[in-house]
């Protein structure tokens, strides 16, 4: 049986969308982890509002039939839960005047982590991020997680967590990453892809400027990893750098780890076009491991 209350927004409780569809249930599944690691409640959250261009008038009838079939979800998925981590709160909630990315967004001021699976019922079959999925990316306030098709295979896992650095200012994806580290009992591997100069036409870079270039990545490297890693002694933690193509190179190195954590920087000022940058909307795409976004200030 779930909970049907509020979570008190103190609680830092972990919270997940679900709506039945199978990348939603992966996603819950990994919630689960995720709150039993840290030992906080669990949320499921499902919107069951009507569509609100719909030209069908909705009666009270109709409105109660879709709250009763998204209370049969909630429950089949609280004992998904409770079966995959036992001894875990789970509280459930159904929203039926908010859209599920409008009531995700809006938890996730409050939760440790909020969960999400890649698409949902009504997406295309071949769509790599859903409509909500990507709205929740571009606007969540919190941890995101994003969990995928990775997570068919029951593979044992790597026991490797991955931070993909690209800048000082990414230092809260950093912590989060010992965090997370430190939470799985996990080696960390921080990895700073950074592009490489780059000359018109057949010129190529001078070698002194290349050097100077790996040596500055390096030297950054060594400046955000080292005082982290006094204050999580317990995490093994390996640093390195690589010149190229970011979101390339990400991905590639996301086939050896558990989770891959990207820093997601937030403007004061909404702009046009692609609001996630275009290395973190590649990872979330194509990751071959679910991706945690954590929000930071644009520099």
């Amino acid at each position: 049986m779930n909970d049907r209350s509020a979570a008190p927004a103190a609680e830092g409780r972990v919270i997940v969308g679900v709506d039945g569809s199978e990348p939603s249930l992966r996603a819950l599944d990994m919630a689960a982890e995720e709150a039993g690691r840290r030992g906080v409640a669990l949320e499921m959250v499902i919107s069951a509002g009507w569509p609100r261009r719909s030209r069908v008038p909705v009666t009270e009838a109709d409105t109660e039939r879709i709250r009763a079939a998204a209370a049969t979800v909630l429950d089949d998925a609280g004992k998904r839960a409770h079966e995959h981590v036992p001894g875990l709160r789970v509280m459930a909630q159904i929203h039926t005047e908010a859209l599920a990315a409008d009531t995700l967004v809006k938890a996730s001021k409050s939760a440790a982590l909020t969960v999400v699976g890649t698409r949902g019922h009504g997406g295309f079959a071949g769509l790599l991020i859903g409509s909500v999925s990507l709205r929740v990316a571009t606007h969540c306030e919190g941890p995101l997680l994003v969990v995928g098709d990775s997570r068919k295979s029951d593979g044992a896992e790597r026991g490797t967590v991955m931070v993909g650095m690209h800048s000082d200012s990414d230092e809260p994806a950093l912590r989060y990453g010992f965090e997370e580290a430190a939470r799985r009992g996990s080696s960390l591997r921080v990895l700073h892809a950074w592009n490489q100069p780059r000359m018109p036409g057949r010129l190529q870079v001078p070698p002194s400027e290349a050097q100077q270039a790996r040596s500055a990545a390096s030297d950054l490297v060594r400046k955000m990893v080292d005082p982290l890693s006094k204050d999580h002694p317990g995490v093994k933690v390996s640093a390195d750098e690589q010149g190229g193509s970011p979101a390339a190179t990400l991905i590639e190195a996301s086939r050896a780890a558990d989770v891959l954590v990207i820093a997601v920087h937030r403007h004061q000022q909404r702009r046009l076009g692609l609001q996630l940058g275009s290395v973190a909307h590649a990872v979330l795409h194509h990751a071959h491991c679910p991706v945690v976004m954590v929000p930071t200030k644009a520099g």
